[in-house]
């Protein structure tokens, strides 16, 4: 794929994963992980930015190096999680998408605190 290619998908994840920071269920952390991905085949200046982010550069590096998510992002993570949930049961969405909600929402879950700690 071209170095191109690869930067605008990089800024693409960037630019999602901040609308992530307000939006619940737009996981900005792996959208900034996707980025430092993209971004190593396409930019070195965009990929050095990205690492040295004083708030995304250490996440990406916990998860680079260990495959590791710190425990404080495991707890907001549950929780906005929950709360996501919680507006769902109280606008009184469908059982059938609950069920889907609950499902997929269980899994990332499990995904998160299956992680070692950073």
């Amino acid at each position: 794929m071209a170095r191109w290619l690869w930067a605008v998908f990089g800024i693409l994840c960037v630019g999602t994963g901040i609308v992530g920071i307000v939006l619940p269920l737009v996981p900005t952390v792996p959208l900034m992980i996707l980025a430092a991905f993209c971004f190593a085949r396409s930019s070195d200046r965009l990929h050095d930015w990205l690492l040295s982010h004083r708030t995304f550069g250490p996440y990406i590096a916990d998860w680079r190096s260990h495959g590791s998510i710190r425990p404080t992002a495991k707890r907001l993570a549950t929780v906005s999680i929950l709360l996501v949930f919680g507006v769902s049961l109280a606008l009184g969405v469908r059982a059938l998408v609950l069920g889907f909600q609950a499902a997929v929402l269980g899994a990332v879950l499990i995904f998160i605190w299956t992680r070692p700690n950073a």
